[in-house]
């Protein structure tokens, strides 16, 4: 919180920092910057916010570090009033996000993150082939690239096996896609070329969609930069809500 806020501008960066720290499990540092005035904050306006946090956790989810900025708002005025902040209009906001290895693969194997992994379904000569996730660990290495390990279901023809793979790709850059360099069975019977393009192929329909959306949040990762045991992930996202930490 700069000491050149505004008093109001205080009030209410004060009262978004007291509301992080009751929301989640865990913080370290917080640091948030309302920039309004006044007039602007009984009309329900602000010229944006500014959000840093080091080390906050919620869910059994660790962020080493997030930087989050958005452009000017429009709010419920009353909702203030009441500690909640209800946007009347979406707000567009860019992220910075630090991730450690370490830090992903404990969120990978916590309830909520296991929860949320999805189940792929695709066809392989007119029969579908299903894919799911049993156990996944992420490798972040030397020269920008990522190396997943792990276990999943393959439910092929009315029969399920399970299967190990190693599979290392190069990260999403604003100039690239995402690029699959290899993946390998290191356990089971194997997966059929045929299974192995039609996944590839789904993969790539997937992460070259132009954008994602979860829990009221549009969202597109625009630069994925590895660096041994690190990764930072430059965010664009626009907020129909504000979300629940």
């Amino acid at each position: 919180m700069s000491q050149e806020q505004r008093i109001e501008e205080q009030m209410l960066s004060h009262e978004a920092e007291k509301q992080i720290f009751q929301q989640v499990d865990k913080v370290e540092k917080v640091d948030v910057d309302v920039q309004t005035d006044l007039l602007k904050l009984f009309q329900g306006q602000a010229d944006g916010v500014s959000f840093e946090a080091q080390g906050l956790v919620k869910q059994d989810i660790r962020v080493q570090e997030i930087k989050l900025k958005t452009d000017s708002i429009d709010i419920n005025p009353l909702s203030v009033l009441f500690g909640q902040i209800e946007l009347n209009q979406p707000v567009n906001t860019t992220a910075r996000i630090i991730l450690t290895e370490a830090d992903i693969n404990h969120a990978l194997t916590s309830k909520f993150v296991r929860s949320k992994m999805p189940n792929f379904e695709f066809s392989v000569d007119g029969e579908i082939v299903g894919l799911q996730p049993q156990e996944i660990q992420i490798h972040l290495l030397d020269g920008g690239k990522i190396e997943f390990t792990g276990k999943v279901l393959l439910k092929e023809k009315g029969n399920t096996r399970s299967i190990s793979f190693t599979a290392q790709v190069c990260p999403r850059t604003q100039d690239k896609p995402i690029m699959l360099e290899s993946f390998q069975c290191t356990e089971g019977e194997g997966i059929s070329l045929e299974v192995v393009a039609a996944l590839i192929q789904k993969v790539k329909e997937l992460v070259n969609l132009p954008y994602y959306e979860y829990d009221k949040t549009v969202f597109r990762i625009r630069n994925m930069d590895v660096e041994k045991s690190k990764i930072t992930l430059l965010v664009d996202a626009r907020l129909k809500e504000i979300p629940s930490l």
